[in-house]
């Protein structure tokens, strides 16, 4: 929305000079000596999200009454304090958002999550608290571990909220009664709910081996997209937890179904960093529950993968599963990856499913930085400013990227953009995959 900077700058000084020409003068001169040049903005100057967050800070200084918890409608959040109450304390100082409608908080496996989500269900009454566990945490020009991070929404830009938590998915995976209750809500049927008014989010069990199967039953019940991540546990693949106003579960998803603003839209941006290669893979034999493919092109499927990657000892197979994955390829490009986890005997585990007679192809990893950048260039181009991110993104993206040292650099990236996110077990778009970043973003609409 250009020109709210200066429509800010104009604020300040006519309410701290109430029409004094000398105060005038001083109030510009304040705001110079604060790092606020207003000669240098107009009615057409691009919005900057640090420059008008360092307004609000000196609107506060000046004790400017009308910006007192105005303005801002997405505001993300981080704590790197060690005990749970401190943490939450931490956080809410912080959050700072009019009419918050839902708070979103990714926490470390190293915190307790059943402490961490009754307290911030506690201090933040006034709206939906969900969150998950984690493998890692990432904020606006940070990837963090051992922290929490959150995201506070306002009415703004989400004018309603409704979680529903499905639980015991191994014994009796079911999304109907959460469903039925999303429609009794908001008086509407998913079937017929309008895509551009309407968002879901998805917080899974990441060892439930549940999310196919969750993605299918939404996909099959509605055309609202859903998407979200899988709760990690910093690599120990133990234990991860989902959390719901005050509770924490096992063996179960969070789902939480948006109603967008009028003032809002939200879209979805799905980015991976490969080269799709030649090398077809056909799985001629699988375990789906146990997400194993036995054969790929009739062969037992190590030996058909060692060979696709030119690798002669099957010990050193697994070197290759990061940086080269297996893609299904929708369409001429677009991919949802399966990212293989462990050799069993001759047999290979992913963590996403590979169906029976399903067609896949080798991919080949290629730059997470310049990638991700231009698909967040590319949607601030068409929307003109990105009001915040949730963003779910593979663990291995994160590992791939320490690997190389170049994690402050992604970290740069998203500086600028209020962002929450959290290093998941996969990630849930359509589908369940791997390897990918999927944010949800939000903007508020340029008409208003």
């Amino acid at each position: 929305m250009p020109g709210k900077i200066k429509e800010m700058i104009d604020e300040i000084i006519q309410e701290r000079s109430r029409g004094n020409p000398a105060i005038k003068e001083m109030t510009i001169a304040k705001l110079i000596l604060k790092g606020i040049n207003p000669t240098k903005f107009d009615n057409k100057s691009l919005d900057d999200i640090a420059i008008i967050e360092k307004l609000f800070e000196i609107a506060k200084q000046l004790n400017i009454r009308s910006f007192d918890n105005r303005g801002i409608n997405m505001k993300s959040a981080f704590s790197t304090k060690y005990i749970e109450e401190e943490v939450v304390l931490d956080l809410k100082d912080q959050l700072n958002v009019e009419d918050t409608k839902l708070i979103i908080f990714f926490a470390s496996s190293i915190f307790d999550q059943q402490k961490i989500s009754k307290l911030m269900s506690k201090n933040f009454p006034e709206c939906i608290v969900v969150g998950c566990s984690t493998a890692g945490e990432l904020v606006s020009g940070k990837v963090l571990r051992n922290s929490v991070v959150a995201m506070a929404i306002g009415s703004n830009i989400v004018s309603d909220v409704k979680v529903e938590v499905v639980k015991n998915m191994r014994e009796n995976l079911s999304i109907e009664k959460a469903f039925k209750s999303f429609e009794e809500y908001y008086e509407e049927s998913l079937y017929t709910m309008d895509t551009k008014k309407f968002v879901g989010i998805t917080l899974i069990d990441g060892l439930s081996m549940k999310e196919e199967k969750i993605m299918d039953l939404i996909g099959n019940r509605t055309n609202v997209f859903f998407v979200g991540g899988s709760a990690g546990d910093d690599y120990k693949f133990s234990e991860t937890f989902v959390s719901a106003n005050g509770n924490v579960y096992n063996d179960s998803a969070v789902l939480i179904l948006l109603k967008i603003s009028d003032k809002a839209e939200f879209d979805i941006i799905k980015t991976q960093s490969f080269e799709i290669l030649d090398h077809v893979f056909i799985a001629n034999k699988v375990n789906e529950e146990k997400r194993k493919v036995i054969e790929f092109n009739n062969r037992p499927a190590v030996f058909e993968y060692a060979d696709a990657v030119g690798e002669h000892s099957l010990d050193d197979v697994p070197k290759y599963f990061m940086t080269n994955p297996l893609g299904l390829i929708v369409g001429e490009k677009d991919i949802f990856i399966r990212a293989p986890q462990q050799v069993i005997g001759t047999s290979m585990s992913f963590y996403c499913n590979i169906l029976e007679g399903m067609e896949v192809k080798l991919l080949k990893s290629t730059n997470i930085i310049e990638e991700t950048k231009k698909a967040i260039d590319n949607k601030i181009n068409e929307f003109g400013r990105i009001e915040g991110m949730i963003n779910f993104q593979c663990i291995h993206r994160i590992l791939e990227l320490e690997r190389d040292n170049l994690l402050n650099e992604y970290a740069e990236i998203f500086k600028d953009i209020p962002t929450a996110g959290f290093s998941a077990y996969g990630e849930q778009f359509i589908g369940h995959m791997n390897q990918s970043s999927t944010m949800l973003v939000f903007r508020v609409k340029t008409e208003m």
